[in-house]
């Protein structure tokens, strides 16, 4: 089943991506385990699924155990909330670290990471929808972030995330994602050869929405309930 509801995601990012212009190839699915068991996520992987997204970090420790200890290969990135007494534990299981959200967290992956001679990606967080109860950082405060990302060791800026407004508007959808892809834009020409910053990555879209942000620019997709159920 689990093999079945990933080709259907796949077929509809083609479809998509050839509606729009796009190379379907060029879009990234992460498998989003928050809610999956180990066989689910086994599954997943035997069906081809290359990124496996964690919501926390705890959660990441055991499951990742096991499937390495089973010699299964995969990138491993943090979607959820990170705190900054976890980012010890966190560079150390992540290869890619999606929920950065402040200055003092950047710092203190930079720490963490040096400690261990890693360079750690990262995407920014942002709030574009500007939502009080949601993590992230606002819109204006992402170029003051690059800024000191440039300006580290062991960081390296890979793009953004944003989660989309909860809403039934379309409209309100569409124009929180758009937000995201024309500050990904703006950081590209800010900085063009930058050696901590390269945005290869828009992470937005789940599984309600991900076709709103496929047409609205997203290449990096974390899909949770549409692969498990």
């Amino acid at each position: 089943m689990i093999r079945q509801r990933i080709e259907q995601i796949r077929q509809t990012i083609d479809e998509v991506c050839r509606k729009n212009g796009r190379d379907p190839a060029g879009v990234r699915l992460v498998a989003a385990t928050k809610y999956a068991s180990l066989p689910q996520i086994r599954e997943a992987l035997d069906a081809g699924v290359m990124d496996v997204g964690e919501s926390r970090v705890q959660d990441a420790q055991v499951k990742f155990a096991e499937l390495e200890h089973e010699g299964r290969r995969f990138t491993r990135h943090l979607i959820g909330h990170l705190q900054t007494n976890k980012v010890k534990t966190a560079v150390r299981l992540f290869d890619l670290i999606q929920s950065v959200d402040s200055l003092k967290l950047i710092r203190e992956i930079d720490r963490r990471a040096g400690e261990l001679s890693r360079t750690i990606s990262i995407l920014i967080e942002v709030n574009t929808f500007q939502e009080k109860q949601k993590f992230g950082i606002m819109p204006e405060q992402v170029f003051s972030l690059a800024d000191e990302v440039s300006r580290l060791e062991h960081v390296a800026l890979q793009g953004l995330m944003t989660v989309g407004p909860l809403t039934e508007q379309e409209a309100d959808i569409r124009s929180s994602f758009r937000c995201l892809t024309r500050l990904g834009e703006e950081i590209r020409q800010r900085y063009p050869s930058g050696q901590r910053i390269e945005m290869r990555y828009i992470s937005m879209g789940m599984t309600h929405d991900f076709i709103l942000a496929l047409e609205e620019g997203a290449n990096m997709l974390r899909i949770g309930s549409a692969i498990f159920g």
